[in-house]
């Protein structure tokens, strides 16, 4: 073996092997255990986001893989209808073209030669990551079995009644001229203005009321003005009409519920047609509806000949001038109010009137609230379920049409007449309804939302609407792992349809991950600069690249300075390699409860040195165990009864991390189980039993047979290890298995596939436990004492035990041997009350106290004199350090890393401090 572990010359050598010989795909035995990938976009590339959950449902299924489940993770990848169509529509224009001067069937042949191309990038990403979905299952939403699923689930809500189709007011976003769900709408506080109005009575136009408004431009529609129905100032004006200014329309002054008396002067203007609250209340007083916006938000026919034609902000500052010159303009306030935007475009998004396909969705909450209240399907951490439940009740109908051209295509064909047909095709439109052969028919032009297809995908992609063995095998699919951000837009949904559409949950768990943030607790965004790609981290990355990375396409190209200025301050020599094992390792340390998850470079830079670790210890053991010897001891069986102490430890300590990690496997407490392995692997196997083993193998006092059973031991931990690693670090333990599984006799050919351990309680051994304590405790404090007196480690010491119990005597009995071994001691005594024991370093084991006689070991004067000096230097370290981080200009202009250094630095400093002056206090005693 190599000195130290080096991931780029194995992990994709390995990750070939197993996707070649097939291990990914479901045993066809055991117990069916599914999860279902969330689909990511086709026009996507791996994100941390990806890699966080994508590695934690990797852990999930090769723990229930090597567990005897019949495992299946279904991957796949969505169309993904906005973002696929932007990708291809800038392509376009960079070429100076456009979608509509291409036509509909060049453009949708454009966007599949498009997919074909680059759509496998995350595929390929997400194979560097290590994870093991079954890849010949692969399915895409724009797959003809999963369209025809949509189209089946259209076709079906439509004959119930739960589709239709209505002019409704729906979140339009003029840059991409189409709808879009509330859940694609940004609702950000900004700086705005309250612009002040009057609007003149018509029956008296020297006077007026006074309305107040964030958007002057909407004016232009309004049908009503409305107060508070328990408004004193107003209650004598329900009834007259008012001259709208500009449009010269008179309109009715209406008492509404709706109308918050305390904002403005308590009137309100009604636009229905452009807000949604002003449209619940047309509705309510049957107001005409009168929408003034095109598609790209220019003012259109309705609005005055003046304004038409002009862009809706160019119109806002024509019309406030407007207002002005004629004296109707009362006052300007600012006003802070949340603006929504597109989460694509950052366009504001404007209410517009238009015709829509609606699904009627309360009657489809209903089974799927009461799934969740009767504990069917249950939310993990337990709290999302009370989001989940407030987002239900108060669900609103669902528009589902899009007005794209990328995209499940909506089954729908109208006549002349606007007569509205709706089946699989246009034979079946015909057959259906009775329609002659000439009657002329043409398809809705729009698609349906992807979210649709989305929420099909726990059952298309098991091949429903057919019984197919697949879905008779692993529907319902076992959990869900997802973010809480798309609860709504995903996981609700599922459930509706999968209750809808099979009589069954789609699930029994929701595992909701934190989302991951920067170092800083920022949202890792481009705009922010301050993305992470997974596959950096893995393969490292020079300095240069990762600037031109981070600053390429921006949507604000100013921005590309203050980027660049950022990432040299928190990256200045570049990212260094880690290996995939290590970033999955450190993902599952994260990976909390909480909402939102730091990430932490320096924690993957320790989950790295854990992979070195491992293969350190690794090497001793395969250096240690000489086959020949090893292979006909462990065909003798001498090592069914374990009789060394140091082994009896360590295999009973090993019962117990099992046992920790099945429990938080079923917990889903990656962060928990992840610790469990790194504390028994390297403070219990690698710092303390390893040097256990040492004495046994060096020892010329030993037995062939303890040194066989040590090999044994040391070897055969060492493998479990390895399987209950092996989830969370796939190629570092498949890299080391085969190793280890050749002394062993393994006849499997991956790692993947060996059972994965079960504790025995017959091996926890509670008396090696309590005894090893002993012995470490005593260990520690003799090493403690070492450090604290800058005594090399090379000298032996002497050690007089005082005080102790008849228990401690027959430990020190049966254990000095091992006590002198670990603790380099020259000698043991056992002191009697009677004896006063000599100047010494003192330390506790229990009541016993220890004493490590200090003459001949330290100049007492002379150490005395080194540790002032040590005081004084650190003092002045601390006192620069403080000085440097109190200074504002060097916390904010400094590289972060830097910055970071010198935070170091001072609790380094002041650690120092303290462990100097108690050491000083100490020889003054002496």
């Amino acid at each position: 073996m190599k000195k130290s572990y080096d991931p780029k010359e194995t992990e994709q050598a390995i990750y070939k092997t197993w996707e070649k010989n097939d291990y990914f795909k479901p045993s066809g035995e055991g117990k069916p255990y599914c999860i279902m990938l969330p689909p990511p976009n086709v026009t996507g590339s791996l994100h941390m986001g990806h890699g966080f959950q994508h590695t934690l449902m990797d852990a999930l299924i090769r723990y229930h893989r090597m567990m005897g489940f019949n495992t299946l993770w279904q991957p796949g990848v969505d169309h993904a209808g906005i973002a696929t169509q932007m990708v291809v529509e800038r392509q376009l224009a960079k070429e100076g073209k456009t979608r509509r001067e291409l036509g509909r069937e060049k453009f949708l042949e454009r966007i599949w030669a498009w997919k074909e191309e680059s759509g496998g990038t995350i595929g390929r990403q997400m194979r560097r990551m290590g994870v093991s979905p079954d890849w010949t299952r692969e399915a895409f939403t724009m797959d003809e079995n999963l369209s025809r699923a949509v189209r089946k689930t259209f076709i079906d809500l439509y004959d119930e009644g739960l589709i239709y189709r209505g002019k409704r007011l729906v979140n339009w976003d003029p840059v991409l001229h189409t709808a879009v769900s509330d859940l694609e709408v940004m609702n950000e506080e900004e700086e705005g203005n309250l612009w002040y109005f009057k609007y003149p009575f018509a029956f008296d136009q020297s006077r007026y009321v006074i309305i107040a408004t964030t958007r002057p431009e909407t004016m232009l529609g309004d049908t009503a003005v409305a107060i508070h129905p328990q408004d004193k100032r107003y209650q004598h004006l329900i009834g007259k009409t008012v001259l709208l200014p500009l449009a010269n329309r008179e309109i009715p002054i209406i008492a509404d519920e709706y109308v918050d008396p305390e904002f403005g002067t308590g009137c309100v203007k009604i636009t229905p047609a452009h807000d949604f609250n002003d449209y619940e209340v047309g509705q309510r007083h049957q107001l005409d509806m009168i929408n003034i916006l095109t598609f790209d938000a220019k003012l259109n026919e309705n609005a005055p000949k003046k304004y038409q034609g002009m862009d809706r902000f160019e119109a806002r500052k024509l019309i406030v001038a407007d207002m002005k010159n004629l004296g109707l303009l009362e006052k300007v306030e600012p006003h802070r109010l949340k603006v929504p935007r597109g989460d694509r475009t950052q366009a504001i998004i404007e209410p517009w009137l238009t015709d829509q396909w609606f699904v009627t969705t309360a009657p489809l909450a209903k089974p799927a609230i009461e799934a969740v209240e009767k504990g069917e399907i249950k939310f993990i951490p337990e709290n999302w379920s009370k989001i989940y439940f407030q987002w239900m009740s108060n669900i609103q109908d669902w528009c589902i049409s899009r007005q794209l051209w990328w995209g499940h295509r909506i089954p729908a064909w109208y006549d002349e007449q606007g007569n509205i047909y709706v089946a699989e095709n246009e034979s079946e439109v015909r057959q259906k309804y009775h329609l002659s052969l000439d009657l002329p028919l043409h398809q809705d032009e729009d698609v349906l939302d992807t979210w649709f297809s989305s929420a099909l995908w726990p059952f298309s992609t098991l091949g429903w609407p057919q019984n197919t063995k697949e879905f008779k095998a692993f529907y319902p699919t076992d959990v869900l792992v997802t973010a809480f951000d798309i609860i709504f837009f995903w996981v609700a949904r599922m459930i509706m349809f999968g209750l809808k559409f099979t009589g069954e949950i789609p699930f029994h768990e929701v595992y909701i991950t934190s989302l991951i943030r920067d170092a800083e607790g920022q949202k890792m965004s481009k705009s922010k600069g301050n993305i992470l790609d997974p596959i950096d981290l893995i393969d490292g990355i020079d300095l240069d690249r990762l600037i031109a990375k981070r600053t390429a396409n921006l949507m604000q190209p100013q921005m590309a300075t203050k980027i660049e200025k950022a990432t040299r301050k928190e990256f200045p020599e570049g990212i260094p390699a880690h290996g995939a094992d290590a970033l999955r390792f450190t993902f599952c340390a994260l990976a909390t409860y909480g909402r939102d998850i730091n990430f932490s470079m320096s924690r993957l830079s320790g989950s790295r040195n854990f992979c070195n670790k491992l293969w350190n210890a690794a090497r001793y053991v395969l250096m240690n165990v000489e086959e020949k010897e090893f292979k006909s001891a462990y065909a003798r069986r001498q090592c069914t009864e374990i009789q060394c102490f140091s082994n009896q430890w360590i295999l009973s300590r090993l019962q117990h991390a099992i046992e920790k990690v099945h429990e938080h496997f079923k917990d889903y407490r990656f962060d928990q189980l992840a610790q469990v392995l790194y504390e028994f692997t390297w403070h219990e196997y690698c710092d303390w039993y390893l040097e256990l083993s040492k004495a046994v193998l060096t020892d010329a006092a030993s037995s062939e047979a303890e040194r066989q059973e040590t090999q044994y031991v040391l070897i055969s931990v060492l493998e479990t290890i390895l399987r209950l690693l092996h989830p969370l670090m796939p190629f570092l333990t498949e890299d080391l298995w085969q190793s280890v599984a050749q002394l062993l006799g393994k006849s499997d050919k991956t790692i993947m596939l060996e059972t994965y351990p079960i504790a025995e309680k017959a091996l926890v051994n509670k008396c090696a436990e309590s005894d090893f304590q002993w012995i470490e405790t005593i260990v520690t404090a003799i090493r403690n004492i070492r450090s604290e007196m800058n005594i090399s480690p090379s000298k032996t010491l002497g050690l007089f035990l005082y005080k102790g119990t008849d228990s401690d005597q027959k430990r020190l009995d049966q254990y000095g041997t091992l006590l002198q071994s670990l603790g380099k001691l020259s000698e043991i005594r056992w002191l009697s009350e009677k004896e006063t024991p000599p100047l010494s370093a003192t330390a506790l084991c229990g009541k016993m106290e220890l004493h490590i006689p200090m003459a001949g070991l330290i100049d007492r004067d002379a150490e005395m004199a080194r540790l002032k000096k040590e005081i004084e230097k650190f003092t002045q370290d601390l006192a620069i350090s403080k000085n440097k981080l109190s200074n504002p200009h060097f916390v904010n202009n400094a590289p972060k890393e830097i910055v970071g250094k010198e935070r170091d630095r001072a609790k380094k400093a002041e650690m120092a401090l303290v462990q100097f002056k108690q050491q000083l206090k100490k020889i003054e005693k002496m």
